[in-house]
């Protein structure tokens, strides 16, 4: 028992909710492996619906951040170079997540008018820069600040992975700002994990409670503990919207977005990941030339 204890097993636990909830679903609702079948129109061979990706790809993500984020508060004090490539691989979690994300509610939670806006039109290359730009501020905060941190090292954090989320949710901001909520009682989960992810942000980014009792919440009731499960809620609740929406709208996907779009989404999300992959590896260079030099 330690002060990573909780850090660890809120994460851990919340992505074995995550992998079951997506096996049920899965074989109950979204067709079988969510749209891969083993006989296509003609009988023959595997059938891949397109429709199903940005899901699969959400579920992929989601289990990214959460698996990335238990290794890297259980591991990471073996040696100096480990805690910085485990978080490195923390953030590489965070910005996959926010790509799948950005994809699961650009074509299953927003709205047409909204897609034929300024934002809508910019949206996923946009998603993929700001996500790419999270990874790579929060790995260069990691790397080149150290205790006692300047707030400048927050800043660089928190901002732009704030401003991936600002722009990953305007989807649904638009939504819940333009719909009638009792009409779908998918609104409420919508507000929920927007209302989870504003308070997650508020405890990640203020040391409560710990400021006001020093010293009793080093085990169980610090600040990051609390947003850990805060983040873990509102990834369990965006996922239900997220299945809700997918059921809705997924006869109409290929027709409302066309194949290109769906295709183009297949290879930016690999191409989002290998990029943060490539970030995450050159910081990690870094700090292994830092460390030889040091120890000389």
């Amino acid at each position: 028992m330690h002060n990573e204890t909780l850090n660890v097993w809120s994460h851990l636990a919340a992505g074995v909710l995550v992998v079951l909830r997506f096996s049920v679903f899965a074989v109950t609702r979204g067709g079988g492996l969510v749209g891969l079948t083993l006989n296509g129109s003609d009988g023959l061979g595997l059938y891949l619906d397109l429709s199903c990706l940005p899901l699969v790809y959400y579920f992929l993500s989601a289990l990214t951040y959460l698996s990335s984020s238990a290794a890297a508060h259980l591991l990471q004090s073996h040696s100096e170079l480990a805690h910085y490539s485990l978080f490195f691989l923390d953030y590489l979690g965070v910005a996959v997540y926010q790509y799948g994300c950005a994809l699961a509610l650009y074509f299953y939670s927003s709205e047409p008018h909204w897609r034929r806006s300024g934002v809508g039109e910019v949206f996923l290359p946009a998603a993929a820069l700001l996500a790419w730009l999270s990874c790579a501020c929060c790995c260069f905060a990691k790397l080149s600040y150290r205790r006692p941190y300047p707030l400048h090292r927050k800043l660089c954090q928190v901002m732009p992975t704030g401003l991936a989320y600002l722009l990953d949710i305007s989807p649904v901001a638009n939504r819940l700002a333009n719909s009638t909520w009792g009409d779908n009682p998918v609104m409420l989960l919508h507000a929920l994990q927007v209302l989870l992810f504003l308070l997650a942000a508020f405890f990640f980014s203020c040391p409560v409670p710990e400021c006001f009792f020093p010293g009793r919440c080093d085990l169980i009731g610090h600040g990051h503990q609390v947003f850990h499960f805060l983040v873990s809620l509102c990834t369990l609740t965006q996922q239900e919207a997220v299945f809700e929406d997918f059921l809705s709208r997924r006869a109409s996907l290929m027709r409302e977005h066309g194949e290109w779009r769906l295709l183009l989404a297949t290879v930016s999300f690999p191409v989002l990941v290998l990029c943060s992959a490539l970030t995450a590896v050159v910081m990690r260079k870094q700090v292994e030339r830092r460390l030889i030099k040091e120890d000389r």
